[in-house]
């Protein structure tokens, strides 16, 4: 399946499930990032990482490697 870490600038997805675990897994959660939460993928910065995601009407800003543990479905260009 593919991850938030696969998903393009400017191409939006939904959250599927989250692979991480223990404290890692809270963060993201914490972030707003759980199962079924639509998210756009704003801008990467210049040397690919952090992402900047747009999630739940803010901004956020996550590393590749916490992106890698987030499964994602319905991926789509635009919105």
């Amino acid at each position: 399946m593919a991850t938030l870490r696969d998903v393009k600038v400017g191409e939006s997805c939904t959250v599927a499930r989250l692979t991480g675990t223990g404290a890692l897994k809270r963060r993201i959660m914490d972030m707003g990032l759980t199962k079924g939460t639509r998210v756009h993928v704003r801008k990467v910065a210049p040397l690919g990482d952090p992402l900047e995601l747009t999630v739940r009407g803010y901004e956020l800003s996550i590393r590749k490697d916490e992106a890698a543990s987030i499964e994602v479905a319905d991926v789509a260009r635009g919105e």
